[in-house]
């Protein structure tokens, strides 16, 4: 009999779906967006270039004019960038350029979920590398890795999501060494570096097979937009541009993500308070009992409770408080991860947080 239901591919079967919950709460503090919406000059300037837009004819496909201008705004020259619909697209873009069935994708555990999900999704074979107790990847056992796993592809993650830990200048140096060695692409994810005191955009050189990825969702305040980018060798430009599908990118997008740059000093300025608040978190969090807070170079910190996590979670929910559970995940169990919000949502996330945690410590 037919099967009126045909089958994924084997290796997809068995693949859960990327899940953060959506909840209608008071105070939503779970998946790293801006607690703060885009200067209304900007949202103006936005909706005045959308009409000059014509609109029968589709978008520039080299989004010429954004990656120009974001180009000027990192100083790196236009033919180093390529942008994607969020990060995310970026990420798909080099796994399926570079990864691909027989090849590899290596990323050190625990880490951001979709590293591996996209590898997954692009037949991509997945390694998984460790980090240390710190959360911070050891380049001795890094470049070890390497040359026993033979990867195509390295994902290194910093600030590392869920953990918020940045890995030192030193450490990328080593691992983009390693990759030059294998012939492999080392990836790092930087959709947090504005949050950071340092940034892999440095290193990025003609020489070296680094792309280093951010994303305009965080401190551009931009996340509905879905606007992502990579500066990488135009080699490597070159070679993306031939698997990303056309006209990726509408021209609604590429208008935003061109005029956010003149709104750069305002940026500037919510990312300063959001690390004044992420301080502020941290210092309370760190002087509550059976809470162990990592230090983050992120708009979140992620703490292990000394008890059930998960009831904490369901008990912050029931107060209108919604935060990322990620206590039943391998190597960070018993862990939440909280974002920094406005200053009145990190107050209500730290009174309610109060209350619940002597009810679920052990």
């Amino acid at each position: 009999m037919t099967n009126p239901r045909p089958l994924p591919r084997a290796d997809l079967r068995e693949l859960a779906g990327y899940h953060s919950p959506q909840v209608e709460v008071d105070v939503r503090l779970n998946t790293n967006e801006s607690p703060y919406t885009p200067p209304p000059a900007f949202v103006e300037r936005w909706l005045d270039g959308l009409r000059q837009v014509e609109w029968n004819r589709y978008p520039d496909r080299a989004a010429t004019e954004l990656r120009r201008a974001l180009g000027a705004f990192l100083g790196q020259p236009a033919e180093r960038l390529l942008c994607g619909n969020g990060s995310n697209e970026i990420l798909q873009t080099l796994l399926l350029t570079y990864g691909g069935a027989g090849r590899r994708a290596l990323m050190f555990e625990p880490t951001y979920a979709l590293h591996a999900q996209i590898a997954r999704g692009t037949g991509t074979g997945v390694v998984a590398g460790e980090r240390a107790a710190d959360y911070r990847i050891d380049p001795d056992d890094a470049v070890k890795t390497i040359e026993r796993t033979q990867p195509s592809v390295i994902f290194v993650c910093s600030p590392n999501n869920p953990t918020g830990t940045v890995e030192p200048r030193a450490t990328i140096e080593r691992l983009a060494a390693a990759a030059s060695e294998v012939g492999a692409v080392l990836v790092v994810d930087e959709a947090y570096g504005e949050f950071a005191q340092w940034s892999a955009l440095e290193l990025v050189a003609d020489d070296l097979p680094i792309a280093v990825v951010r994303t305009y969702s965080k401190v551009w305040s931009l996340a509905g937009v879905r606007l992502g980018f990579a500066v990488a060798p135009a080699w490597m430009i070159e070679e993306l541009e031939k698997v990303l599908l056309p006209y990726n990118l509408s021209v609604p997008t590429q208008v935003a993500g061109t005029i956010a740059l003149d709104f750069a000093s305002d940026m500037e300025v919510r990312v300063a308070a959001l690390v004044e608040e992420r301080g502020r978190i941290f210092a309370a969090l760190a002087e509550m009992p059976a809470i162990d807070v990592v230090p983050s170079g992120a708009n979140f910190l992620m703490f292990r409770v000394a008890g059930d996590a998960h009831a904490l979670w369901k008990r912050l929910l029931a107060q209108d408080v919604l935060i990322r559970d990620f206590s039943s995940w391998p190597r960070i169990e018993g862990c939440l991860r909280v974002t920094v919000g406005t200053p009145a949502e990190n107050d209500a996330f730290l009174a309610a947080l109060g209350e619940a945690l002597p009810e679920v410590v052990t």
